[in-house]
């Protein structure tokens, strides 16, 4: 076997189930799942009715590049979301089965074995970055979330003889578990250490589409071009982008994405993807080109978020330290002023009111002194607003409880 599988740590999910093994949630409440990040929403009818009018599909072997019309459909979201030049679809567009598996293979398909590379992550983070790392052979470094920094990482404190060996650098933004929107200074400041210790920046730009404000978060690929950075002989020169419609369209099931950003490295990573096997179906094409085609259900998904979040927060502002994020569908809780530890408070929830929640600590880990998710909690508000409200009253009465 890969003696690198050794390196992977136990996955969120499976510390939880082993924190809850020996704990039997009160009978008295039907379980509530904040835990996991999958979206809850309706899928909307017409990307149903689409799959479903184009099952023929199932009939014939897809391309890993993708049909025409469905790079077409991606590039044109793009520009109209992000205000970009025209797009080339047939060398800066490719489609993937989700995200998740993109941002694992890309880093097979970028990292030198034999160069003792690092790849940068930010703390706490999707794990799959850290397994990709161990994966292709890379030493994963961790950047610490700062809250003082609205939870930004402080890419200036990372040692130059760390960047001398960086390969690949993740980034989250809108941020899992925090919410945090990379600003356009922070953008600059990346690009400009890519472009000195050339790096390839994995920008992963999953959950763009929930936002609180008014003001959509600012895209990785839309920053080149506010600096005057995209040139038109290498546009998004070292930059990949990776999105997906699981959250934006409520389909976590149709594992449909896409990889956007500089020719020269997709080319590379659909020559890896074409012996990978990373091809998506047809059908499940025509569903996505539907998807990416329409706002409307993705404006009336927000809005339902948006009322969701400005119920919710308050409440458990009144006994926990939270505050409404930036964007997407978390909420990234300090527990300590109800004097338990992110997993205690976990564990007592579940037992005590049938409510769960993942520890902070579960995501991130142990770097220059500190686990940065250590005494915090990472809720997922993705059921409809009653369930969401039912279990924000529930976690109101625990930590009220606590005190007396």
């Amino acid at each position: 076997m890969n003696p690198l599988l050794d390196k992977l740590h136990p996955y969120p999910f499976e510390k939880l189930r082993l924190l809850f093994e020996q704990v039997t949630p009160s009978p008295q409440h039907k379980a509530i799942s904040l835990g996991m990040g999958e979206p809850k929403h309706p899928t909307p009818k017409f990307i149903e009715q689409a799959l479903v009018d184009n099952l023929g599909g199932l009939a014939v072997y897809p391309t890993t590049i993708g049909s025409p019309e469905m790079r077409d459909a991606i590039a044109g979201w793009l520009e109209r979301r992000y205000n970009l030049p025209k797009l080339n679809p047939a060398t800066q567009v490719l489609p993937v089965n989700g995200s998740r598996e993109a941002l694992f293979a890309l880093a097979q398909a970028v990292i030198d074995k034999d160069a003792k590379s690092i790849v940068v992550s930010p703390n706490p983070f999707y794990q799959i970055y850290e397994g990709a790392a161990h994966l292709a052979g890379a030493e994963p470094y961790f950047v610490n979330s700062d809250p003082a920094r609205n939870f930004g990482c402080d890419y200036d404190s990372i040692p130059e003889e760390v960047w001398k060996r960086v390969a690949l650098l993740f980034v989250c933004s809108p941020g899992n578990p925090t919410g945090a929107v990379l600003s356009l200074t922070d953008w600059e400041n990346l690009f400009a250490l890519s472009e000195r210790y050339n790096f390839i920046i994995a920008a992963d730009e999953c959950y763009s589409e929930i936002y609180h404000g008014e003001q959509p978060p600012l895209g990785a690929m839309e920053a080149t071009h506010q600096l005057g950075l995209a040139t038109i002989d290498k546009p998004y020169a070292r930059l990949v982008v990776f999105s997906s419609l699981s959250k934006r369209s409520n389909v976590p099931g149709m594992r449909s994405g896409f990889v956007a950003g500089d020719a020269d490295v997709l080319k590379k990573f659909l020559l890896y993807r074409t012996y990978h096997g990373g091809a998506m179906s047809l059908s499940v094409q025509a569903a996505s080109i539907a998807a990416w085609n329409d706002e409307t259900h993705v404006e009336q998904n927000r809005e339902q978020y948006r009322a969701k979040f400005n119920a919710i927060t308050p409440l458990l502002k009144e006994v926990l330290d939270v505050e409404l994020p930036d964007a997407g569908f978390y909420l990234w809780a300090d527990v300590s002023r109800t004097g338990l530890s992110d997993t205690e408070f976990a564990q007592r929830l579940y037992a005590e009111y049938n409510v769960t929640v993942l520890p902070g600590s579960y995501l991130a880990r142990e770097a220059h002194g500190i686990n940065p998710g250590r005494n915090r909690i990472r809720m997922a508000l993705v059921a409809e607003t009653t369930e969401g409200l039912e279990a924000a009253q529930r976690i109101v009465q625990f930590c009220k409880s606590l005190n007396k």
